[in-house]
């Protein structure tokens, strides 16, 4: 084989692979109360139908869905119908099945319309922990003025009172994680935040920002 023609078919390969790879979605871990902070509206619904809006490179999926509890977004929307996504999972376009299970659905409106996608929220309901339930229904909004900062590798610190460090990425290889599933960052009286667990009675804790 000549060097040349070896050399075309290498970077073709190369071209190849970085079109597979920026064909693909890719979204930045946050924090379930991050995702709920970030959002215009927050719902628990049932899927009960799906339309394509429209076919090819650019298609939009409308589902039709059962609105069970709005969590936030009133002053957005008063009652949500239906949810736009894209049709393909590789520009991020959500999945949901029909008339199976109850969602936990976050996104953000335009034009009046809701939009979600695999970057936003979406989760069974019934996989949700009572903590992230609890969180969804109000206190996750007690901490949307505190920072979550996540933490990739050691060491690292919060740098502001306002910060909670968010270490899942360490001991859990990524997301979900302990903190993810069991804890908020509230604001305190005093003005700075701290990760918050709050169970029965007997067992509620507040514990300081590099905890857990």
């Amino acid at each position: 084989m000549k060097p040349c023609f070896v050399l075309v078919f290498l970077l073709f390969s190369l071209v190849s692979l970085m079109y597979q790879t920026s064909d693909a979605c890719s979204c930045a871990l946050s924090h379930p109360q991050d995702a709920y902070c970030s959002s215009d509206i927050v719902i628990r619904a049932k899927v009960v139908g799906k339309k394509l809006l429209g076919d090819g490179p650019f298609g939009t999926l409308r589902y039709t869905v059962k609105q069970m509890k709005m969590y936030k977004g009133f002053d957005k929307i008063q009652h949500v119908q239906y949810v736009y996504t894209h049709d393909s999972e590789s520009m991020c376009g959500g999945k949901f099945d029909i008339n199976k299970y109850q969602y936990l659905i976050t996104g953000r409106v335009h034009e009046g319309k809701l939009y979600t996608g695999l970057c936003n929220f979406n989760e069974r309901w019934e996989r949700l922990s009572l903590a992230q339930k609890k969180g969804i229904n109000h206190r996750y909004q007690l901490g949307c003025n505190c920072r979550i900062k996540p933490c990739h590798y050691l060491p690292c610190f919060v740098t502001s009172k306002n910060e909670c460090l968010w270490t899942d990425m360490l001991s859990y290889f990524g997301y979900p994680g302990y903190q993810s599933r069991n804890y908020a960052c509230i604001q305190q009286k005093e003005g700075y935040c701290s990760w918050y667990r709050g169970m029965s009675t007997r067992d509620k804790l507040t514990i300081n920002t590099t905890d857990p």
